[in-house]
């Protein structure tokens, strides 16, 4: 396994980072999740990405019973608040300083722990003053919760804002977490260069853009029972926007490129990912403790840049690129 620093902190993290979104406690039962756990530590994997909103908080508990009896000194811990957890009451949601403090508690004790390494804004919060918020962010970090803040899915200018607010409250704010594969490159033309400039790194999700890059659905073709595409708990809705056969298409002229490579798609996909020198890491998620040990093999695979030119030659104009998509990601009201 490979590390890099988070932003311009001296922390640093796993470059493949394991997530529970969609998975723990939910699409796989709890000794599948343990077992993904476990092959991540196995293959040298110390950073673990997690939300309150997960399974309804189900993930955050997941994961602290699967890293319970590990170093907590050899781990970095994120966790994030934003979306609606618990009864979804009026204040069960946002980045108001009741709910961020609440939410916090609430992480640390499904987590099993006394602080995490990075506690994240899950969406930037349009109704909470962004003072209000990062006041609470801060008060966080001072009370030993957190060790750093973040934030996901923040635009530009958002990251600039709460930037120069943490910075005047004396905490560090050092990450965002964008989606960001081949397909969606949306934070390259404003979120990477402003982020460059103020020592912020992106820890991203979906380098495989939910399973599309690893070529398995083919045009045309049936959906493989039990991928991503079928599931009805959250995972179709988000796979949507890809399966389209213009865009599976372009996805299948990648793999004389990763066969060249020696490499799988999924590994192709992950260590195009890392290739940007904003990238602090690639969250990966698995359903099943292979495909952990599979991604893993991506980590340190440095990739030339005429293959760089050829990956953007293939998928062509099929790749999103509009920085105003970043924008969309956060509600203009909360949801509850």
């Amino acid at each position: 396994m490979h590390f890099r620093f988070l932003g311009n902190s001296g922390l640093k993290i796993s470059e493949l980072t394991y997530g529970n979104w969609l998975t723990h406690g939910s699409q796989v039962e709890n000794d599948t999740a343990t077992a993904c756990v476990r092959a991540a530590l196995d293959v040298g994997i110390t950073t673990f990405d997690t939300a309150d909103v997960y399974a309804n908080t189900v993930a955050e508990s997941v994961l602290g019973d699967a890293l319970a009896g590990e170093r907590r000194e050899s781990l970095e811990i994120f966790t994030k608040v934003y979306w609606p957890t618990g009864p979804g009451g009026p204040n069960d949601t946002g980045l108001s300083r009741k709910h961020i403090r609440e939410s916090i508690d609430g992480s640390l004790r499904r987590l099993r722990t006394d602080y995490v390494d990075l506690y994240q804004a899950h969406r930037y919060d349009h109704e909470t003053p962004l003072e209000e918020t990062m006041q609470a962010f801060a008060d966080v970090v001072r009370q030993g919760k957190a060790l750093y803040i973040g934030v996901s899915e923040w635009t530009a200018d958002q990251i600039r804002a709460g930037h120069a607010l943490a910075k005047d409250l004396g905490v560090q704010l050092v990450s965002n977490q964008p989606q960001y594969s081949a397909l969606w490159r949306v934070i390259e033309p404003e979120v990477v260069p402003t982020s460059r400039e103020l020592g912020v790194s992106q820890v991203v999700w979906s380098p495989i853009a939910q399973g599309v890059l690893t070529g398995k659905y083919k045009p045309g073709a049936p959906l493989p029972e039990g991928s991503r595409a079928t599931d009805d708990k959250g995972g179709a809705k988000m796979i949507a926007r890809f399966m389209r056969d213009e865009v599976l298409e372009r996805v299948q002229g990648l793999q004389p490129i990763a066969d060249e490579l020696g490499l799988t798609m999924a590994q192709l996909s992950i260590a195009w990912v890392l290739s940007n020198d904003n990238v602090a890491a690639a969250i990966i998620g698995a359903s099943r403790p292979e495909q952990v040990h599979d991604n893993a093999k991506a980590a340190g695979v440095t990739l030339p840049a005429e293959v760089l030119t050829r990956i953007d030659e293939v998928l062509g104009d099929v790749v999103v690129s509009d920085p105003s998509e970043t924008a969309k990601a956060s509600p203009a009201q909360r949801l509850v």
